[in-house]
């Protein structure tokens, strides 16, 4: 399990107290003071990681209201004991089918959507395996919280095209994973969907 760093946690609750200020403060003062509170997580952010000021910046304006988790969905699919992995583009390495969750579309929805697209595979969303904590699972930090969600799905047929996110999909046992993009799941949380496939429980796991 992962612990975030301190400076890491600072920025949020920061980047979160800010971001409620902006959404609920009438007065123009009470504002201003909201915004510079921002300004000072986004400086932590800036001096600890290798994201660029402009894109922080741009990255917490686009948040607004109430601050709360995004949400990162991903789709456990089986087929003849093996599960359903594709290659990301952007590093190389393999992750289950999925990605932020659009918010004008329902969880079924999103991970029908994300496998069709990723891995070019029609599946039947069926059961939620699991409701992840990013920070507590998934090495390379957040700048935001992150629910991750893991559903099992049905898999029915598949016609892979290369696209603009994956460049391969591909079966693969549990003991023979390929090189995993860990900011998207482990291997941890890969063989957790394998023992609750197996196990055929309905209890779902949560932090």
């Amino acid at each position: 399990m992962f612990e975030e760093p301190s400076w890491l946690n600072y920025a949020k609750k920061l980047q979160a107290i800010a971001q409620a200020g902006l959404a609920y403060s009438k007065d123009e003062y009470d504002i201003e003071r909201f915004k510079q509170i921002r300004e000072i997580s986004v400086d932590i952010l800036n001096n600890y990681t290798d994201m660029e000021q402009e894109r922080i910046e741009d990255l917490f304006k686009e948040e607004t209201g109430y601050p709360t988790p995004k949400i990162d969905v991903r789709a456990a699919i089986f087929k003849n004991n093996k599960i359903l992995l594709v290659k990301e583009k952007i590093d190389g390495l393999w992750s289950l089918p999925g990605g932020w969750a659009d918010s004008d579309s329902s969880l079924k929805e999103n991970l029908i959507k994300e496998a069709k697209e990723e891995a070019g595979v029609n599946i039947i969303p069926k059961k939620i395996i699991a409701i992840l904590d990013r920070k507590r699972h998934n090495p390379f930090p957040m700048p935001f919280g992150v629910y991750k969600i893991f559903v099992e799905c049905s898999y029915i047929n598949m016609d892979f095209k290369a696209n603009i996110e994956t460049s391969n999909a591909d079966f693969f046992p549990e003991n023979n994973l390929p090189p995993l993009s860990t900011s998207r799941n482990t291997q941890e949380q890969i063989k957790m969907c394998f023992t609750v496939k197996a196990s055929e429980t309905n209890e779902t796991i949560f932090d």
